[in-house]
């Protein structure tokens, strides 16, 4: 992509405690945003919501390495789901031991030709 309205500084662009984002301002009279879990991930280009204006964002990607997800309550409920899905791994291997037979008797073979 190479259209780029502009490159700013993460220097330059505000945080906003509230929305969780930095922001800058657009032309058109709303603002850029990028989240620190984006910047995170790499990605270093801020959309404006109201028009189709991008800027990229200058910044040291280190900085942002070890940055928590930005909503803490998603990541509690994809854990629980995790513990369920294990619990219910955890069933069907039970169930499948109690179904196994084992046999002294010699397997059936069939040949199959092409």
């Amino acid at each position: 992509m190479g259209a780029y309205y502009d490159e700013i500084e993460i220097e330059d662009m505000a945080w906003d405690e509230e929305k969780r984002v930095y922001h800058y301002p657009c032309p058109c009279g709303d603002r850029f945003e990028i989240s620190r879990s984006q910047l995170a991930n790499y990605e270093d280009i801020a959309a404006c919501p109201s028009c189709s204006l991008i800027i990229r964002v200058i910044y040291d990607p280190l900085d942002f390495e070890d940055e928590p997800p930005d909503d803490d309550d998603s990541g509690e409920a994809e854990e629980e789901e995790d513990d369920e899905e294990d619990e219910s791994d955890d069933d069907k291997f039970e169930d499948a031991l109690e179904k196994l037979t084992i046999s002294d008797e010699a397997p059936n073979v069939l040949a199959v030709s092409a």
